[in-house]
């Protein structure tokens, strides 16, 4: 990180108290940068952040799809980085609620870019996506260059979101860059409908784990603070090696299975594992990983944690807190 670029830098972080927001967020107070942050509701006493952090942040509350707030706060606070991190953001839930997908993760974007074309002075911004964006493809890993062929209501989303963030760039010149990353795990997840913070959970408390497939989908599990690196190095260097309408995958291209993934979380807690499965998972890719090559040419992006080290520090963290 060079602390030297983001010293007094106006930054604007949405969707600042989910999982990997708030992790951003805290990561970006120690830079010297004046923050804000746009969520929908506040939770303020979530995991991540202290009071101490919220007292050194501008909050703003309320919902990124709607256009004329979002605008105002845009307005106001000038911001010179973006990171657009606001999304409905779990697959089953999109798939329960298409339309509420469609609003935060298609409108949202829209509703964001839009707002920051009418505002001079930003210099980039950093559109969170997803692999799901990618759909379902017979070759892998994803490249950056493989076609957006999402085809269920939270891959669509995201496919979309992407396209609306590369006309914003090829129509208007803005700033953006997109994104593209492998399931995310570490401190401060309290979605538990997510495998890691599931099974973790019901290893603590000595419950059995309920796979919802059959469990042999493959996915490209990847540490939170490795994520954020990325998001970082993309955000230093997009005005400067001129990366804006590109999009960057992060992940460690590593592609688990359910099964091997749970098995691991059983092993780092030294116990036998105990699972069950469903054969329930309905409308979900069954094969995914990324290839990182790009952001390790361009951005020079290394991922530091190792995956068995990772998975014991976010293990600890789950152990401390839910334990309250």
């Amino acid at each position: 990180m060079n602390k030297r670029f983001w010293s007094h830098k106006r930054v604007l972080v949405t969707g600042f108290e989910g999982f990997l927001g708030s992790n951003l967020t805290k990561k970006l107070l120690t830079t010297g940068a004046s923050l804000a942050g746009v969520d929908v509701k506040s939770r303020q006493g979530q995991y991540i952040l202290s009071k101490k952090d919220y007292d050194r942040l501008k909050i703003y509350q309320g919902n990124v799809a709607n256009h004329r707030w979002l605008t105002r706060v845009i307005k106001n606070f000038k911001p010179q980085i973006v990171f657009h991190l606001a999304a409905e953001a779990i697959v089953e839930r999109s798939l329960q609620n298409p339309q509420k997908a469609f609003v935060s993760n298609i409108g949202g974007t829209w509703s964001l870019l839009e707002a920051c074309r009418q505002q001079p002075g930003i210099e980039a911004i950093v559109i969170a996506s997803s692999d799901k964006a990618y759909g379902s493809h017979d070759r892998l890993p994803y490249r950056e260059s493989s076609r957006l062929n999402g085809q269920y209501p939270y891959d669509v989303s995201k496919s979309c979101s992407d396209l609306i963030a590369n006309t914003y760039h090829c129509t208007y010149g803005l700033p953006v860059a997109v994104t593209r990353c492998g399931n995310i795990f570490g401190p401060g997840d309290l979605n538990f409908s997510r495998i890691v913070p599931d099974t973790i959970r019901s290893i603590i408390h000595n419950k059995t784990v309920k796979i919802r497939s059959d469990g042999t989908f493959t996915r490209d599990y990847v540490y939170v603070n490795d994520i954020l690196d990325g998001y970082i190095l993309l955000a230093e260097n997009l005005q400067k090696l001129k990366l804006s309408g590109e999009a960057f995958n992060f992940s460690y291209g590593n592609p688990l299975s359910v099964i091997a993934l749970i098995k691991k979380l059983y092993a780092v807690a030294d116990c036998a594992p105990n699972y069950q499965i469903l054969r329930e998972a309905r409308y979900e890719i069954k094969h995914q990983y990324l290839s990182c090559v790009k952001a390790r040419r361009i951005l020079g992006w290394r991922p530091t944690a190792k995956l068995e080290s990772a998975l014991k520090e976010t293990m600890n963290w789950y152990e401390q807190h839910l334990a309250r």
